[in-house]
């Protein structure tokens, strides 16, 4: 205990907290004390908790510490099991239990941080089943979702790129680089400023080209701007038609509707919300909120290791085993067998059951209903999009491929002629080649005559002329076709809109035949299913105590299937052991030299005989090193003085040289003269 007391002042007393306590000063501090220390510690790690406890209530403050120490999986020493006194004596400030979490605070606080922070991104924020069934929050979810994802891949990114350990060297190197670059894009920026200034108006030019990138930029936003308000229209469009499908779907269930089928219609889809409503989703919603508080106190409490988890197991599955004892004493005791009751309970409970999974199965089709609607929208605007006509269905898609066999047919014959005129092709393409190189010899010698008269170029101006005239006349001449063309297409399809109409007419009042029918023979087949259910019933309860018990004797038997594998397995793992032993025994006990070496044991002496030997060599190497240390940088020292010295000789009789070359020093007399 002191030890830790000791460690928790030294670790106060650094940086960032400075509290410059010692072990008495520390040990007399009070509980109000001890809980602000606890929450500057915390508000370290977490920036959040950096608050004055005197300014919040007790309460308060205990279950944010609690939730915090819950989010970094502290978990309480082994003599505070209960956690009721462990937050008891968090909200007193008790130093048997305010002790223990600094010393665990304070030992571990970067890697804190660093789990607090992640805390902040990565702690998901549970949403209710019944809100996630609006699509915007659901929506909204899974943008979060996505979101948490890529922080989690840009945080692995990020440490990954710290630990790779990019050396300073590199660094340098590609700033020099960069350098080198950005001064070799000025020299030639100024290089082309010199060019451009001769050019004239040049200032004017720079301002068009400027003008011009402007103008390409504003061009891009409109681009994005026409895409995004396509999209928008895209979107619009689909919700249209889904209108659009809604309004007919609603038309068709009105026509030929009685008002006796339409309150049936209503009475069935009252009795399955008041169903929903009434049984199915208070249901639901009592198991989420159990599983919510459930969740809840396992989260707030410590983190629990593997032995926790295999206590844990041992007692539930006591417990469920008194349970089915307890359930099968009740049975026995207020149950008998003969009992006329057992049955129809049995009966009732499948009937339930089937209920609720006929519900749930209705549900689940509405929803796939619902999503193949938004699929058929989209496969219809994207075929509107592609061809610009709606999708043909029944007899008009029959129509339509009896159509095209027609077509392929016709596509052979013509396939066939392609053929013939390919061949036909080629021939004239030899013919027309022969032909042009005939007119190139004569154009030659037609330009040659026109040379000589003095009149070059009038064949080609002509030609020319002539080309033009052609261009426009069949210009005019293919305006004139496609106006016949769209007139004769408009009669074309305003009579197959009206032979389209006749044919389905008949047809409609079939339709209206089939329905009543088709009413009919849902009322008798709902009677037959009554009679079947109620048969079917008998047989179920039969064959659910009869699974029931063969449930039983499957979970007994994989059990100790399982229990048998783990033994063999333990029981090979074991005898490989004892081989392995034996072999090694076997090889150290041989008397054979070139046997022993191969034991385990051999090799490792040997390995650290010959590491004993090197460490002893370069301990006496560093000894000799160190020796000669001082001696050699002594010597070291005299020989860069000598080599001093002889440069300031040669300096010296360099000038010497220089002086005699421009004259000559004469001493008389105790006067010294130059002569050049």
């Amino acid at each position: 205990m002191s030890d830790q007391i000791q460690f928790i002042v030294e670790k106060l007393n650094q940086e960032p907290f400075r509290k410059n306590y010692n072990l008495i000063t520390f040990d007399s501090l009070e509980s109000m004390q001890l809980l602000q220390l606890l929450n500057d510690v915390l508000g370290e790690i977490d920036p959040k908790h950096a608050v004055d406890i005197r300014e919040e209530l007790p309460e308060q403050t205990a279950k944010r510490m609690l939730s915090l120490l819950g989010i970094l999986k502290y978990k309480p020493p082994g003599s505070i099991s209960d956690l009721s006194a462990f937050r008891q004596g968090l909200v007193t400030g008790s130093k048997p239990v305010i002790h223990p979490v600094l010393h665990w605070l304070l030992q571990r606080t970067n890697e804190l941080k660093k789990r607090a922070y992640l805390a902040r991104f990565l702690v998901k924020l549970e949403v209710p089943a019944e809100f996630l069934q609006d699509d915007t929050v659901a929506d909204i979810n899974k943008q979060y979702e996505e979101l948490m994802e890529v922080f989690k891949n840009l945080h692995k990114e990020c440490e990954q790129l710290k630990t790779s350990g990019l050396s300073t060297a590199e660094i340098r190197r590609d700033i020099s680089a960069m350098e080198e670059e950005k001064d070799q894009l000025i020299k030639r920026v100024e290089r082309l400023k010199k060019r451009v200034e001769t050019v004239q108006n040049h200032q004017q030019m720079l301002e068009i080209a400027r003008q011009l990138r402007l103008e390409k930029e504003r061009e891009e936003s409109l681009a994005q701007q026409k895409q995004e308000q396509k999209n928008q229209l895209f979107h619009a469009e689909q919700r249209l038609q889904r209108a659009q499908l809604q309004l007919k779907e609603m038309h068709h269930a009105v026509v030929d509707s009685k008002p006796e089928s339409l309150m049936k219609k209503l009475e069935e889809e009252i009795n399955f919300n008041s169903y929903l409503v009434t049984e199915k989703i208070p249901r639901e919603l009592e198991s989420k909120k159990n599983s919510a508080y459930f969740l809840q106190k396992v989260v707030a409490e410590p983190a629990m290791s593997q032995s926790d988890l295999n206590v844990l197991e041992v007692k539930i599955n006591e417990v469920n085993a008194q349970m089915n004892q307890l359930i099968e004493k009740r049975m026995m005791k207020y149950e008998p067998i003969d009992s006329k009751f057992s049955m129809y309970r049995q009966q009732a409970s499948i009937i339930s059951r089937k209920k609720e999974a006929k519900a749930e199965e209705l549900q689940a089709a509405k929803e796939e209903m619902s999503n193949t609607e938004r699929q058929m929208l989209q496969k219809t605007s994207q075929a509107h999009e592609l061809e610009g006509s709606e999708v043909l269905k029944g007899d008009e898609f029959k129509h339509y491929v009896n159509k095209l066999r027609s077509k392929n047919t016709f596509y052979k014959k013509k396939r066939l002629e392609i053929a013939e005129i390919t061949a036909e092709y080629g021939i004239l393409q030899r013919t027309e080649e022969l032909l042009k190189q005939r007119h190139e010899a004569i154009q030659q010698q037609l330009q040659a005559i026109e040379d000589k008269k003095g009149i070059s170029g009038y064949s080609y101006t002509q030609e020319e002329l002539e080309r033009v005239s052609a261009v426009k006349s069949e210009m005019d001449e293919m305006k004139g076709r496609t106006l016949d063309n769209m007139s004769e297409m408009v009669k074309k399809l305003n009579t197959m809109v009206a032979e389209k109409k006749a044919s389905l007419a008949p047809v409609i009042k079939e339709l209206r035949q089939l329905r009543q029918k088709c009413q009919e023979l849902t009322q008798e087949c709902d009677e037959k299913k009554i009679q079947y259910d109620s048969c079917a019933a008998g047989l179920e309860s039969n064959r659910s105590t009869l699974e029931q018990e063969v449930k039983g004797l499957l979970e007994e038997c994989a059990q100790e299937e399982s229990n048998y594998r783990y033994i063999n397995c333990m029981k090979r793992n074991l005898e490989i052991q004892l081989q392995r032993a034996k072999e090694e025994m076997k090889a150290y006990v041989s008397p054979d030299p070139q046997e022993r070496r191969k034991a385990i044991r051999e090799q490792y002496t040997r390995m650290i005989l010959e590491q004993e030997n090197l460490g002893k060599k370069l301990r006496e190497k560093q000894k000799v090193v160190r020796e000669s240390h001082g001696p050699n940088m002594k010597q070291i020292k005299i020989w860069q003085n000598f080599q001093q010295l002889m440069e300031c000789k040669r300096e010296c009789f360099l000038k010497q040289q220089n002086q005699t070359a421009v004259g000559q020093v004469i001493q008389e007399g105790g006067k010294d003269r130059l002569v050049l």
